[in-house]
């Protein structure tokens, strides 16, 4: 009976924006023709890669790459240069962008042109075809300027190909684990999570032809594949080969997840199993009580309509990023008894009338950054006390959010990180409260 859901879920997940992204790449694309090949065209000498192009991309995207191939003979140019040509390159890219889109900011950085188009960016690479090594060369301006090579058409290939293998299951897969990473702040980048489920399904056949009603044993084994990988800095990418680092630590995450999955695999009703997909893969997925005929934009359950609390994604696209870390110093009468989560392993509940000053542990998102945070009072004497909360509520500068341990009840704390319009990492700490004193 899971089926109907998973196949709501992928489609709830879809890129909806699809339009204005073909607007942008079709823009930057014919301004870059006219100053460097000197023709008319919103199409030639473009390539969609990133998760875009190898389709493995959801909605609330917001780094969107391309490759915009140049003249051979710019490279040549550029090369030439003793002062950073790839910095040089980079500048005149920008250039002949400000003049399409004069009142956008638009800045290289590193190997790419970012232009910001508001809900969304579009990260320009400027290349040169070489093929005598089958890929791209691109300049990187770090280090006094370097040149480098990349292959995104063999990995796109390479993931199409496992992707008719595996009757599809490949992507929509992908796009899945894109909606548990971003629900969970789980650090892990697009690339990587490709590449893992590529890795996947190559090293067993039993999901290759399997439909949505076989996605619940699925996800228990994918999980914990994912959550049993030795830690390594970097992945090889399908089909090219290329280095895909790994910038975080996403295995204990994938572990919870599967346990998660065991126990929506295990539950004996639908409405059991659907509140516990929706824990591991977030609102996106849908409840027992949506019905699957609403168009795909219908996510939240009839107890989400019945509440005010807010959620992030409503306000902001999320695209986790970088890590976060949350914890919280539990005090009684003023004196410090310890952290919440050194706590929670000694004891399953926190007593009532304890003092919670919830702070951030750690996190390695670049300043500036706006800080948010979120209180939510889950259970029967939460809504008695018509205490539910759940406003998402902005820092007031010290990075910390003071709370006490009021009625009982299994409460939560989530804080989340925005960067320029972005929600680019977030976590979340239970905070379960008991009756006794």
């Amino acid at each position: 009976m899971s089926a109907p859901l998973f196949k709501q879920f992928r489609d709830n997940i879809a890129v909806q924006n699809a339009a204005d992204i073909s607007t942008s790449y079709a823009g930057i694309t014919k301004r870059l023709n006219l100053d460097f090949w000197d023709i008319e065209s919103d199409i030639t000498h473009c390539r969609q890669v990133g998760s875009y192009g190898r389709n493995t991309a959801v909605h609330g995207i917001s780094d969107l790459d391309m490759v915009f191939e140049l003249p051979w003979s710019t490279y040549e140019k550029y090369k030439a240069y003793t002062n950073n040509g790839p910095s040089q390159l980079l500048q005149a890219v920008r250039s002949s962008l400000l003049t399409r889109y004069p009142n956008t900011t638009i800045k290289g950085d590193g190997q790419v042109v970012c232009i910001e188009f508001g809900k969304f960016r579009v990260e320009v690479l400027p290349a040169f075809w070489d093929a005598d090594i089958d890929g791209y060369r691109f300049g990187d301006t770090h280090d006094g300027g370097t040149w480098k090579v990349c292959k995104p058409i063999q990995e796109i290939d390479a993931v199409n190909q496992r992707n008719k293998l595996t009757n599809r299951n490949l992507k929509h897969v992908c796009k899945m684990i894109r909606a548990w990473k971003n629900a969970n702040g789980v650090n892990i980048s697009g690339m990587l999570i490709d590449t893992l489920v590529y890795n996947f399904f190559g090293q067993t056949d039993e999901y290759d032809a399997v439909s949505y009603s076989s996605y619940d044993r699925l996800f228990v084994s994918l999980f914990s594949y994912i959550g049993n990988l030795e830690h390594q800095d970097f992945w090889l990418a399908p089909g090219s080969g290329q280095r895909v680092n790994n910038k975080g630590k996403f295995q204990s995450k994938a572990k919870k997840a599967a346990v998660k999955c065991q126990e929506a695999l295990d539950a004996d009703t639908e409405k059991k199993k659907a509140k516990i997909w929706r824990d591991v893969f977030g609102r996106s997925f849908p409840s027992e009580v949506v019905k699957l005929e609403k168009a795909a934009a219908v996510y939240e359950s009839v107890n989400d309509r019945s509440t005010t609390e807010q959620f992030i994604e409503d306000q902001f696209p999320v695209d986790i990023q970088f890590d976060l870390e949350v914890n919280s110093e539990v005090t009684t009468n003023g004196q410090h008894e310890g952290h919440l989560r050194a706590l929670s392993k000694r004891f399953a509940w926190l007593p009532v009338g304890r003092g919670l000053r919830f702070f951030v542990e750690s996190c390695d998102v670049p300043a500036p950054y706006t800080l948010l945070w979120k209180v939510r009072n889950v259970g029967a004497e939460a809504e008695r006390r018509r205490m539910i909360r759940g406003d998402i509520l902005l820092d007031e500068g010290k990075n910390q959010r003071i709370e006490k341990t009021t009625f009982h009840g299994e409460h939560f704390v989530e804080a989340y990180v925005i960067k320029d319009g972005v929600c680019v990492a977030r976590d979340l700490i239970d905070v379960p409260i008991s009756e006794n004193i």
